[in-house]
C-alpha cells in the first residue's frame, strides 16, 4: 500500500517503508514467513535505523505483523500503531472464537492459489476494490495483481497459514500507545465485523473509523481521506511526544517514581 499513501506523508514526516521477506525487492529464503519471524524482521529494522518514537502503520497482514511486534518486541520504539484494513483479531473459528472462519475456508483458499494463481487474483480485484462503489482504472487493478503475482507464491502461502492462526487477542488488549483502526464497511477480504470492529473494541481508548464505501483496498479508493485521517492521527502523536519531553512532564515523572 505504500506508495499512494506514504508519498503525501513523506511531505511532513519521515516515512520509512519495509518490504516483507518474499515481497516486493526482498530476499526470498527457503523459510521465515511466519509472523514471528515477520515481526522479528520488523524489529532488525527498526533496531537497525534507531527509529524512536515511530508511529507504525500497517495494511492488512502489515497489521498482523505490528501486533507481533509489540507483543514480542515492546512498545519502546513506538508513539502509536494504525491498523488499516485489518486481518485482526483472530480469523479462525474455536470453541472461544465461535465467529471466526472454518479451518475448510483456509484449505480452499490455498488449494484455489495453487490451481490457478493468476485467476484466484483476477477474481479478486473487483472486491478489493469495491469497484461497484468506487471508480478504479483497469490500469491501477492490473499494476495491482502484478504485484500479488510477484510476490514468492510460497511466501504468500505460507503468511495466509500464519496469519489464519494467529490468535493477537490478549496482545491488543495490552496497547498502552495510541491506536487508530480504519476500516472498510464492505470489505469482503476482511469483513468488518469479524476484523476492524473488534480490534478496535480490544485495544485499550482506539481510534476507529469506518468508512462505509471501501474496500480492501482503501488506500487506493479512499486515499485522500485516509492520508487526512494518518496525518491527523500522527500529529496527535507527536504532539503526546513534545508534552511528555517538556521540563514540566520530566519533573512530573520523577515526582511520580519518587512517591
Amino acid at each position: 500500500m505504500g506508495v499512494p499513501v506514504a508519498r503525501p506523508c513523506r511531505a511532513r514526516v519521515r516515512c520509512v517503508t519495509l518490504d516483507r521477506r518474499g515481497h516486493g525487492n526482498s530476499d526470498r529464503p527457503s523459510g521465515g514467513y511466519d509472523l514471528d519471524t515477520g515481526a522479528d524482521d520488523l524489529a532488525a529494522l527498526l533496531d537497525h535505523l534507531d527509529v524512536r518514537d515511530a508511529v507504525l502503520v500497517g495494511h492488512s497482514a502489515g497489521g498482523a505483523y505490528i501486533a507481533r511486534y509489540l507483543a514480542r518486541h515492546g512498545e519502546h520504539r513506538v508513539a502509536g500503531v494504525a491498523f488499516l484494513s485489518t486481518v485482526l483479531p483472530f480469523l479462525k473459528a474455536t470453541a472461544d472464537n465461535p465467529d471466526g472462519l472454518p479451518e475448510n475456508a483456509l484449505h480452499a483458499t490455498l488449494r484455489a492459489l495453487r490451481t490457478d494463481r493468476p485467476q484466484w487474483f483476477a477474481r479478486q480485484a473487483q472486491s478489493w476494490f469495491a469497484t461497484h462503489l468506487n471508480e478504479v482504472s483497469t490500469a491501477t487493478i492490473d499494476h495491482t495483481i502484478a504485484q500479488c503475482l510477484a510476490t514468492s507464491p510460497w511466501a504468500g502461502s505460507a503468511l495466509f497459514e500464519s496469519m489464519f492462526h494467529q490468535d493477537h487477542r490478549e496482545p491488543l488488549r495490552k496497547i498502552s500507545v495510541p491506536a487508530l483502526v480504519v476500516h472498510g464497511t464492505v470489505d469482503s477480504s476482511a469483513p468488518v465485523a469479524l476484523t476492524g470492529r473488534r480490534t478496535a473494541a480490544l485495544i485499550p481508548g482506539a481510534t476507529f473509523k469506518e468508512y462505509p464505501t471501501a474496500g480492501h483496498g482503501m488506500y487506493i479508493t479512499h486515499k485522500e481521506q485516509l492520508n487526512t485521517d494518518l496525518l491527523e492521527f500522527i500529529s496527535t502523536c507527536c504532539s503526546l511526544i513534545e508534552r511528555d519531553d517538556t521540563p514540566e512532564a520530566a519533573g512530573a515523572e520523577r515526582g511520580s517514581r519518587e512517591r
